[in-house]
């Protein structure tokens, strides 16, 4: 039995949905057990109350309470970034298993090959599900109303694209009274979807305005509201994990991949590596900042040039381009207590 071992240097667990997969090796590097176990509070405890030793998981859903409860038991707990784990996440024998396996070896001989990563405190976390929570809301009302779209050109009609506030109100107008009847429904759940994310919207402002002055600050930035200086807040959590402000753009995919050898260097598109939602954020902030009635400063401006640089991707890494300075700019004021000023080498 496990708890009967104590001389292990490492622990590989390969966290599943219901199960886990685990892999022990002794001071030697030696398998001297594996096996699969619940993924439950009683079936971690019964297995992994032993002597500390060095445990590796990969992040996912579940490692966040799956590292708190090891760590309480006395263990290592190291959390492995699977972006970096090219060894896994590449391997034509993928299985659990192997995974476990290659996690423990990996802990045993350099724990810094797996990348660690550093969970969230509580509060970050829970603002963060209220954040997610109003996204997964816009995602379903857009559904809708693009079902919406589809149901009604069958008969010659097109829905305008307004704004979703008013949205309802010129369908209604729009569309004919013997076809308004059959999708009365299809309405009541768009203006509930609309109402729910109003509700969260009020809730993400009182969340930023009492837990988290600094937001007030970073909103200060043209083209930022307040749910993009929030997410920025609640997802880096903790500035000071960045040496420089300028490597906060590399941490949120802004940065183009690089795949040089010899004289070959070829420009390729953007690595797309951190948190899949906030890099949305900074882009649609990135395109407030370039719209025709953008507030003038010296990061419009800077974009602008890159637009006229012409060619039919100058939009778009201008988009991104900006979306990385928002990035960086946003770190560089958190930390400095800077205010925002839109044209600082003139002031």
């Amino acid at each position: 039995m496990l708890n009967t071992i104590t001389t292990l240097s490492a622990i590989g667990i390969d966290l599943g949905d219901k199960d886990a997969y685990y892999v022990c090796l002794d001071q030697s590097g030696r398998e001297v057990e594996e096996g699969r176990i619940a993924l439950t509070t009683v079936g971690l405890r019964k297995t992994f109350t032993l002597p500390k030793t060095r445990i590796a998981i990969e992040a996912g859903a579940q490692s966040r309470w799956v590292s708190t409860l090891l760590e309480g038991l006395g263990h290592e707990v190291i959390v492995a970034n699977p972006r970096q784990l090219q060894l896994i996440t590449s391997s034509n024998s993928k299985n659990d298993p192997n995974d476990a396996r290659l996690l423990a070896k990996l802990a045993r001989v350099d724990p810094s090959l797996l990348s660690p990563l550093k969970h969230r405190d509580a509060k970050e976390q829970t603002t963060l599900l209220s954040i997610r929570a109003r996204a997964q809301l816009v995602k379903s009302r857009v559904a809708v109303m693009h079902s919406l779209r589809g149901m009604v050109k069958g008969f010659g009609i097109r829905l305008p694209h307004s704004d979703d506030d008013q949205f309802l109100e010129r369908c209604r107008k729009i569309v004919p009274p013997e076809v308004l009847s059959h999708l009365e429904g299809i309405f009541k759940i768009v203006q509930s979807l609309t109402e729910q994310i109003d509700l969260y919207d009020k809730r993400i402002e009182e969340i930023a305005k009492v837990e988290y002055p600094v937001v007030q600050k970073l909103e200060t930035i043209s083209g930022v509201g307040t749910l993009t200086a929030l997410t920025f807040v609640a997802t880096i959590a903790d500035p000071s994990k960045f040496a420089k402000s300028r490597t906060v753009g590399a941490f949120l995919g802004l940065r183009p991949r690089q795949q040089q050898s010899g004289a070959k260097n070829p420009q390729l598109h953007i690595t797309k590596a951190g948190d899949k939602y906030l890099r949305a954020l900074l882009v649609q902030c990135a395109h407030c900042v370039l719209r025709k009635d953008g507030e003038d400063s010296a990061l419009r401006q800077w974009g602008m040039k890159m637009c006229e640089r012409g060619g039919a991707s100058a939009k778009k890494r201008a988009i991104v381009a900006v979306a990385r300075k928002l990035a960086v700019l946003l770190h560089k004021l958190w930390v400095s207590g800077q205010s925002y000023r839109p044209f600082p080498a003139c002031n």
